[in-house]
C-alpha cells in the first residue's frame, strides 16, 4: 500500500495482516520557527509581527479592510475597487493568505477571499475598529465597487 511521503509511522504486523499507524508529518520551515509562527509544538494562526507587516503595505490594507466590509470579494472585485491590475492584487492576496489573515474558496476559475475566521480575537478587534475608525480611507473603492452593483451584477460583470 502506498502513502503519500507527508505521512509516516511504524507499522504493526498482527496475525498475518498489517496495520499501519498514519500521522500527518509536521513541516516547521526556518521563517516559521524565527518568525515565532510555532509556539509550544503548535502553529499559531497570526504572530503580532508579521499581522502587522500585512497591514504595513497600503495595497494590502485595502484589499483587507474592503474584504473585511464586503465579507468576501473576488479579485476582479478588488482590482476594480483598487485600481490595479491582477498580478499586482493577487500578488498581494497570496501574502495575505500565507500569513493566514485570509482564506480562499474557489469556484470555476475564479477566487473568492475572506477574513480567516480563526483569526484571534485582538486581529479581528484591530480590523474592524480600523474599518470603523476611518471611513474616509475606503470611500473611493467603496464608490468605485458599487458601480459594479451588487454581488449578482458583479458577478455577471466580472464572474
Amino acid at each position: 500500500m502506498f502513502f503519500p511521503p507527508e505521512y509516516q509511522g511504524p507499522i504493526h504486523e498482527t496475525s498475518r495482516t498489517l496495520s499501519f499507524e498514519v500521522t500527518p508529518r509536521v513541516t516547521r520551515t526556518h521563517q516559521d520557527i524565527r518568525s515565532g509562527a510555532y509556539q509550544s509544538g503548535k502553529r499559531r494562526i497570526v504572530n503580532p509581527i508579521q499581522f502587522y507587516k500585512c497591514l504595513s503595505d497600503e495595497t494590502r490594507l485595502r484589499c483587507l479592510l474592503l474584504i473585511e466590509h464586503e465579507q468576501e470579494l473576488c479579485v476582479c472585485e478588488l482590482m476594480k475597487a483598487i485600481d490595479e491590475i491582477q498580478p499586482k492584487v493577487s500578488r498581494h492576496l497570496a501574502q495575505l493568505r500565507k500569513c493566514r489573515l485570509l482564506i480562499d474558496r474557489r469556484q470555476g476559475q475564479w477566487v473568492f477571499y475572506r477574513i480567516n475566521p480563526a483569526l484571534p480575537d485582538w486581529a479581528k478587534t484591530v480590523l474592524t475598529r480600523t474599518l470603523e475608525s476611518n471611513p474616509a480611507f475606503l470611500v473611493k473603492n467603496i464608490k468605485r465597487l458599487n458601480k459594479m452593483g451588487d454581488r449578482p451584477a458583479r458577478a455577471k460583470a466580472c464572474c
